[in-house]
């Protein structure tokens, strides 16, 4: 006879979210629109109306948020000449988890002339979240980017903090074809504590990452000039012909202030979810 832990695990299991969409974009007549859309299970994306050339998205997750054993799966082509935005219709928060990890996965491809921007709210980690994430970047020699991401270890407005737990984040970007960046981040365990440490985030509770494709020297400069208003700690560097931003803060709303002051040294337009 199974144990009741047994058939409780079993029904967790056979509960867990699935979420995948698929979708490439091209240029017509100098306009951005949709082709082939696949979506299923909870996640899903829309399209508010056309801004000029440029075509804008939003995810949504209609399973409420990322429990342990989920999985969501995004893959998306911006075809030459096209602009795509890509956002999300409010912060994904990711739950406890006692078994598995949840397994998030995005590939990104953009064509030659094409622009991408990445722009989703903050992921917000609850005490004991395990995610594992990974991006997959394909762009070519022409193509250009913007790639930001928010991830917040608990919600210190409301007296939250991330103690224990495990998230990873790998990331690998290339450009005609050539590996140019990789990084993989991992901090489990003892997530609170280790966040305390100076050489890691000196007791801050929200970290984000800003990609620039192309990025060079007079983009880093620009960007510095404003480091007068940084609420929090935010370095910026560029090599491989691409800038990255890094930011560190207390909280979630500090780096996000943050990190739109950075955005708007790039000229980059920010979906109108963040501006709510």
């Amino acid at each position: 006879m199974r144990s009741d832990v047994s058939v409780t695990s079993g029904v967790f299991e056979a509960n867990r979210a699935r979420g995948a969409v698929r979708f490439d974009v091209h240029a017509r007549d100098g306009v951005t629109r949709r082709g082939v859309l696949h979506e299923s299970g909870s996640l899903r994306v829309r399209f508010p109306s056309p801004e000029g050339e440029r075509l804008s998205g939003v995810f949504v997750n209609t399973a409420g948020g990322v429990a342990g054993g989920d999985s969501f799966d995004i893959n998306i082509t911006a075809g030459q000449g096209s602009r795509l935005t890509l956002t999300t219709a409010a912060a994904e928060k990711v739950y406890r988890a006692p078994g598995a990890a949840a397994q998030l996965s995005i590939a990104l491809k953009v064509d030659a002339g094409a622009h991408l921007s990445w722009l989703p709210q903050e992921t917000i980690l609850f005490d004991r979240a395990r995610v594992h994430r990974r991006f997959d970047i394909e762009l070519d020699d022409a193509a250009s980017l913007l790639l930001c991401e928010i991830v917040v270890f608990g919600r210190t407005a409301m007296g939250e903090r991330m103690e224990q737990g495990e998230f990873v984040d790998r990331w690998r970007l290339r450009r005609g074809g050539r590996l140019v960046f990789a990084e993989t981040i991992r901090l489990d365990g003892n997530i609170g504590a280790k966040l305390g440490r100076s050489a890691v985030a000196k007791g801050g509770a929200a970290i984000g990452t800003a990609l620039i494709v192309p990025g060079d020297e007079a983009l880093v400069e620009r960007i510095r000039e404003a480091s007068d208003s940084f609420s929090g700690e935010v370095g910026i560097s560029a090599w491989n012909g691409f800038a990255m931003a890094r930011f560190c803060a207390q909280d979630a709303a500090r780096l996000r202030v943050d990190m739109m002051t950075v955005l708007a040294r790039t000229g980059t337009a920010l979906p109108r979810l963040w501006l709510n």
